[in-house]
């Protein structure tokens, strides 16, 4: 897969203005008020200055799925999971992602670890009925 974010990016090159945590909340707020597409960009400005940081690729990976970037969502979410297999919000995203790619059963998969993880959750139960439906349809 190609990667979204480049983890060797040149770090010579002028980014957007201030620092990784500006970055990180201003891609934040661009995304709660609808701009997915600008949250990609700065969030992955933030990514590749804190390439190790969870939290930072979580809100990139929220920001491309938001963006419709289901890929690259995957993709950054399967990163996360890889670290930290327990990280609920982590499996639900990829689970999420993989469904929408078409990849049924890889999202039933890591829904149900996230379902199984907090099944207080009521959205995470609902999105793993509806992935188990649409792969029985499949």
């Amino acid at each position: 897969m190609t990667s979204w974010v480049d983890d060797s990016a040149d770090r010579s090159r002028p980014g957007p203005a201030g620092e990784v945590y500006d970055w990180y909340t201003r891609g934040m707020a661009l995304l709660g008020h609808g701009d997915a597409n600008a949250a990609v960009q700065l969030l992955a400005h933030a990514v590749a200055a804190e390439p190790a940081s969870p939290s930072v690729r979580e809100a990139l990976a929220r920001a491309q799925f938001t963006a419709g970037q289901y890929g690259a969502a995957r993709e950054t979410f399967a990163w996360i999971v890889d670290r930290h297999p327990t990280d609920d919000y982590a499996q639900f995203g990829l689970g999420l992602s993989a469904r929408k790619i078409g990849d049924l059963r890889a999202a039933v998969e890591h829904l149900a670890l996230a379902v199984a993880m907090r099944p207080d959750i009521r959205h995470y139960g609902v999105a793993l009925r509806g992935a188990r439906a649409a792969l029985a349809r499949a």
